[in-house]
């Protein structure tokens, strides 16, 4: 298969996909800006308004569950992950950024599906709010960049069936 994928050279192209982006509200002013960002840098690339849905939910490890969900329904080109977890005196902090990370990442294995996983990781508020935007459109862009690849590297359909029926 060579040359199907060319890197970040890949004019990123938004039209016709669906997103759907879940959003942490924990630290909600540092996520709404990171939705805003986001959303921004999608509509940018090209995707319809009308072709994203946003949900949110309380936390960072609510975040897997939602995704699992709106997989589930197979109605979406990738999916958005969107959260901030900083750095607290306990280790907290460790457990919801490695249990909310392990599953964002399950859910797109198990479901063959792109998640932009944008749930930052940080120290303290203030390198929060270096992050929030441009990590923000990046989760866009790696969204869009990576429903492109998926659905140029997938059998086509008139090909999967002769494979499941055993012609060639």
């Amino acid at each position: 298969m060579q040359g199907a994928n060319k890197g970040s050279n890949i004019p990123l192209d938004g039209e016709g996909l669906t997103i759907g982006i879940v959003q942490a509200r924990f630290n909600e002013d540092i996520t709404n800006a990171l939705f805003d960002a986001c959303h921004a840098e999608l509509i940018k690339l090209g995707v319809d308004a009308d072709s994203i849905d946003h949900i949110t939910v309380p936390g960072a490890l609510e975040v897997p569950l939602a995704l699992q969900t709106l997989a589930n329904r197979g109605e979406y080109d990738a999916l958005i992950a969107l959260g901030c977890i900083i750095r607290g005196e306990t280790y907290h902090f460790e457990l919801v950024a490695n249990e909310s990370g392990a599953g964002v990442t399950r859910i797109g294995l198990d479901y063959d599906l792109p998640i932009a996983n944008a749930i930052l990781t940080t120290e303290n508020m203030e390198q929060a709010i270096a992050r929030q935007t441009e990590k923000g459109a990046d989760a866009a862009r790696v969204a869009v960049e990576m429903a492109m690849l998926v659905n140029q590297l997938a059998i086509p359909e008139d090909e999967l069936d002769n494979l499941l029926n055993g012609e060639q």
